[in-house]
This record gives structure tokens, C-alpha cells and sequence, in this order.
């Protein structure tokens, strides 16, 4: 082919020539494979992005939005915890006491949490209160460790499931199965195209033309292709992230990934909150889901459990976890997840305040620790702002990246009056063509990724039927699958025209 005719002295170090013949038979069936699912995938990764974007900043819009329940006034000495949930259980006296979120600076509101019996899930209502004056500051529905209040809770369950329940959550695992494929076929057909594709400047010039968007190009199709894959090289590690964090909130891959961790000792450790072999069983946790200490001889209360969680190292923003009417211990847990190790937990027990268990964040496994940091991370709240605007940047890069995409398949359209207005892909038989141990390896690979990425395998299994019945109908008809457009399309795309790219007016 023609971009394997170079000589070595115009090359840099070369992978070498058993490398180079077999990416040069695998790429016709990259490039279609990447041409199907940039067309078909490609709506729902561009609306992950979109509302992922809109995610990222939710926080910073709550902060405005809901100010009065989340700020108060300090004045004179703040109340015991035991008393603000006390006026708390009188906002929602049917409702079940679930946990307890005190106030972290003199500014900061209390949060108390209940259950109740219309939320399901990890949604509660939450009553706010001054801490300083008892007064009740406002009762909000909130969601998940994060605590997320009704606007990012809205825009979460957008990005995932587009309100559509279970249902909805296919359109996001479609997007993050995908997604990583995707990407590292386009890194591979891009580096390979600006490799090959020679020209003036050397190896300085080539370096420019593949990292740079829009570089060396005037304007057409070949500009729109220069945007879409230098763009997409620089997102590609970002994508990739996003993609495997994003499939383990999904119902099927994430499945699996679950059943991987659990099987190789991967999943994030727990304290025990068994009741310490001291304590007396009899009225053992009574009165803690009502009354959380409010005089209680078997429960000390919040005031005390906070004290020995604060005295454990539990610094920072923690989550006080009331027991119910069968144990008779309370859980603490840190929820500051700007910074990646204040994520400890302690056992506190009822009778005596005393720490029964504790679970540090540093004696977590290591793909435990990975998980924490990638979920807290795809979230955009690992370190604060600058997360926040690593995720813009991808957000948006994934976004012109798929624009570019759709405007280069609209730029390949063909040209005689009877055609269809769009590009098509490239020509059929890639497959075909390959060698037998190749077609093999390929049929392997993705009937594994199929069986661990089950949308991944079901959506492509849907694209080959379709894909088989499109042929069977052109052949049907006598007609050249591709015709003479899209296969010096094709040829353009394997950069063998590189040099005379087309192009025609208002492209």
C-alpha cells in the first residue's frame, strides 16, 4: 500500500516490517468498523458529553442555588448534635432517622437524613439546620455519598439514564463500551495516516501535522479530518479513563466488573459493626434511631460518637450513621472526596463510644484505592476545581471531536445527482481479505470483549447483520458495493491521496 513505500531515512525508528504488514491488513477493517460506530455510537457518547458537562459543575451552581439551606449564621454557641437532630426529628416526625452530616465550619449547615418510605435507592430527605440557633433552614431531597441536592441530582441521573430508569441506563453503557474502542481505532488510523502520508518538513513536520488540529490543511474534508484526529490524539488517554470508570456504574459490564474485583480481593473494605463481645445484649441500640442520644441509657449519642470518631483521626467532613433497632453500633465515615485519602471509616458502639473497628484508606487494597480515585475523578470532585476543568476540557474536545466527525461524513458525500447526500463507509471485503490466523484473532477478541462488554458485543453483533443485509441488497440489485466514490474515499482515507485531498465548494 501506499503509505508502506517510504524510505527508511525519511521514517522515524519503524515498530518494524512484521508489525507494519499486519496493521496494513487490519486497517481497512479498523477504519470501517471505526466508521460504523462513529455514525451510529457517536449521538450517544455526544450526549454523555453534553450532559457530563453540564454534571461537572453542579456543585459550584448548588452552592448558589440552595445557599440558604446550606449556609447559616454563626451566632453565640452552637447547639449539642443530639439537640439539632432532636429539632430535625420534629420537621419529619413519621420518618425514619437514617444518619447524621454535621457542620464542618462555623458557616456550614447540619444535615440530618432520614428514610422515608417514598425514596428508594440511595435518596433521602434531609432536614438543614443552623447549627448555631436550632433554627430549621429548609428540608431537600438529596442523593448518594455526595450528598447531591436536586439540581446535580437531576443532572446526574440526565448523564446516566436520561430519566428513564433501568431503561435509560443502556444509552450510557452503549457510550462507555464504545467509546474506548473507538478511540484507540482512531489513534491508530490517525498516527498511521500522518506516518505514512510523508511530505515537506521531515519528522519536525510530521510531529506538527499530527498534534496539532487543523495543521498543514487549507480547508474541506482534509481540515475537518486534521481537527477530528489530532484533537482526538490528544483525548484519547482522558477517553479511555472516562470509558472503564463510566462501565462500572453500568447495569451489565458493570456487573461483571463487580464479579472481577470480588474474585480477585479488589473490593473496598468495610468495618465490622458487630457489637463488641462486652456489650450487653439486652436494649442494645434502643432509642438511637429515635431519639440519636437524647438521654438514652443504652446509646451515648452523636455528641459522643462524633467525639471518639474525632479523636480516631476521622478529621473533615464525616457522615454519622445511626443504628437501627438491631445493632447497636454507629459507623462514621469521612465523605471529603476532594482530597483521595480522607476516606476512613470507624465502628463506634452505642453503649460506650468506644471505636470497636476502623478502616484506614491507606490499608486498602491498591486497585481498591484506583477505584476510589477514578470514580471520585470521573465525577469531577478529585482535588477540587482542577478536576472540574481537566473534565471540561475533555468534554468539550469529545464534542468537537464528534461534530468534526459527522461533518467529515457529511464532506464525503458523493457527487452524482443520483447518490445518497451522505458518505458512505469504506468499501466491504476488509474481512474477507484478512489472513485466516488474522480473521481468527479477530473473532476471538471480540467475542471476549462481547462476553465481558455485553452491549459492546450485541450492538456490534446488530451492526454486522445490518451491515450483511445492506450487501445481500446491493448485490440483489447489481450493483458495485461502494461504487466509485467511496472507494476513492476509501483510498483518500488510507491516505493514498493524501497529497490531492478533494474538495468542492461550501465544504
Amino acid at each position: 500500500m501506499a503509505q508502506d513505500t517510504d524510505t527508511p531515512a525519511q521514517e522515524p525508528p519503524s515498530p518494524g516490517p512484521g508489525r507494519r504488514r499486519a496493521w496494513a491488513a487490519l486497517r481497512p477493517l479498523v477504519l470501517r468498523l471505526h466508521f460504523y460506530a462513529g455514525v451510529f455510537v457517536a449521538p450517544f457518547i455526544l450526549v454523555a458529553a453534553v450532559s457530563g458537562l453540564l454534571y461537572v459543575w453542579t456543585p459550584q451552581i448548588e452552592q448558589v442555588v440552595f445557599a440558604e439551606q446550606l449556609h447559616a449564621e454563626p451566632s453565640g454557641i452552637a447547639l449539642p448534635l443530639s439537640e439539632q437532630v432532636r429539632i430535625a426529628q420534629q420537621e419529619l416526625p413519621e420518618a425514619e432517622l437514617d444518619a447524621v452530616r454535621p457542620a464542618t465550619t462555623m458557616e456550614d449547615s447540619t444535615r440530618v437524613l432520614f428514610n422515608v418510605p417514598e425514596l428508594e435507592g440511595s435518596h433521602r430527605m434531609t432536614v438543614f439546620v443552623a447549627p448555631h440557633g436550632g433554627e430549621v433552614l429548609g428540608v431537600l431531597e438529596t442523593y448518594g455519598t455526595s450528598g447531591a441536592l436536586p439540581v446535580r441530582t437531576w443532572t446526574d441521573m440526565l448523564h446516566r439514564s436520561l430519566h428513564l430508569g433501568d431503561t435509560g441506563r443502556l444509552y450510557s453503557e452503549l457510550a462507555a463500551s464504545w467509546m474506548w474502542l473507538v478511540a484507540l481505532g482512531g489513534v491508530g488510523l490517525w498516527v498511521s495516516r500522518k506516518r505514512n502520508s510523508g511530505g515537506s518538513g521531515g519528522s519536525g513536520g510530521r510531529a506538527r501535522r499530527l498534534l496539532l488540529p487543523g495543521a498543514g490543511t487549507s480547508r474541506g474534508r482534509m481540515r475537518s479530518m486534521s481537527i477530528h484526529g489530532a484533537t482526538g490524539l490528544w483525548l484519547a488517554v482522558g477517553l479511555l479513563f472516562l470509558s472503564a470508570t463510566g462501565m462500572t456504574w453500568s447495569q451489565y459490564a458493570g456487573a461483571n466488573i463487580s464479579e472481577l474485583r470480588e474474585r480477585l480481593a479488589w473490593s473496598t473494605p468495610a468495618v465490622s459493626t458487630e457489637a463488641p463481645a462486652s456489650s450487653s445484649e439486652s436494649g442494645a441500640g434502643a432509642g438511637a434511631g429515635a431519639d440519636a442520644g437524647a438521654g438514652a441509657s443504652a446509646d451515648v449519642g452523636v455528641d459522643e460518637v462524633l467525639a471518639s470518631a474525632r479523636e480516631a483521626g476521622l478529621d473533615g467532613p464525616v457522615e454519622v450513621v445511626v443504628p437501627d433497632e438491631n445493632a447497636s453500633v454507629y459507623v462514621v465515615d469521612q465523605v471529603d472526596r476532594s482530597w483521595p485519602t480522607r476516606v476512613d471509616s470507624a465502628a463506634v458502639s452505642a453503649e460506650t463510644a468506644e471505636v470497636t473497628d476502623i478502616v484506614r484508606f491507606e490499608d486498602y487494597p491498591l486497585m481498591a484505592k484506583l477505584s476510589r480515585w477514578g470514580i471520585d475523578a470521573h465525577m469531577g470532585v478529585l482535588f477540587g476545581a482542577a478536576n472540574q476543568l481537566v473534565l471540561t476540557a475533555l468534554a468539550g474536545g469529545l464534542i468537537i471531536v464528534i461534530v468534526m466527525g459527522y461533518r467529515m461524513w457529511w464532506q464525503r458525500r458523493p457527487t452524482h445527482a443520483r447518490a445518497l447526500g451522505m458518505g458512505r463507509p469504506y468499501p466491504r471485503g476488509s474481512f474477507r481479505a484478512l489472513p485466516l490466523h488474522y480473521k481468527a484473532a479477530v473473532v476471538v477478541l471480540l467475542a471476549l470483549f462481547g462476553v465481558a462488554v455485553p452491549l459492546l458485543g450485541a450492538s456490534l453483533l446488530l451492526f454486522l447483520v445490518v451491515d450483511a443485509l445492506l450487501g445481500w441488497r446491493a448485490r440483489r440489485q447489481g450493483g458495485r458495493a461502494g461504487g466509485p466514490d467511496a472507494a476513492r474515499e476509501g483510498a483518500e482515507e488510507q491516505g493514498e491521496t493524501a497529497a490531492s485531498p478533494r474538495s468542492r465548494p461550501g465544504s
